[in-house]
């Protein structure tokens, strides 16, 4: 079960043109900034990545809007961990339960996933907020995932999982994220 004590959330390549070409791009952008705003609300550590950001494009402005003073850790590999940098931030943020979305299902957020569980953590695939540019290969790669142990969960049952609670002081706002 995820622990808001232990949680931290890495919003993948939501960058550039990528944001609008993969399937249902809307939705799954509305479900990113949403799981974006109720971890600010729950105080939970975010991470920004650029897949090549100089080819790509920056984080979208709708969730930079959201993290206006975080870095965001360019880099050229598909898994994140492989990302010296951000490796180094994760691991000093002593959280052991990595919650991920963002794109392509199938490429960064597969083999971030599978290295991060390589390396002692917890990891959950915010499902309703990671795409791929197809719709089959978003599929296959949480069909893979779940083969491989790492737990699948929705934006809302992650925010409501995490307060355990209705008297939490962040229901109410986390509430009206999820309206």
């Amino acid at each position: 079960m995820l622990e808001i004590e232990k949680a931290f959330i890495v919003v993948i390549d939501v960058q550039g043109n990528l944001a609008k070409v993969v399937t249902e791009s809307e939705l799954v952008n509305q479900n990113v900034r949403r799981l974006v705003q109720g971890s600010l609300e729950l105080g939970l550590p975010i991470f920004l990545t650029a897949q090549a950001p100089g080819k790509i494009g920056h984080t979208t402005d709708s969730i930079r809007a959201l993290l206006p003073d975080h870095y965001e850790y360019p880099r050229t590999s598909f898994s994140i961990w492989e990302d010296e940098k951000l490796r180094s931030a994760i691991q000093q943020s002593g959280k052991k339960q990595a919650l991920l979305c963002g794109f392509e299902s199938h490429i960064c957020l597969y083999q971030s996933a599978i290295d991060l569980q390589a390396n002692g953590f917890e990891v959950w695939m915010v499902a309703d907020a990671v795409s791929s540019r197809f719709l089959t290969n978003k599929e296959i790669a949480l069909g893979e995932l779940r083969g491989e142990g790492i737990h699948l969960t929705s934006v809302e049952m992650t925010l409501f999982a995490l307060m355990r609670d209705a008297s939490h002081p962040a229901f109410k706002a986390v509430s009206r994220i999820i309206r």
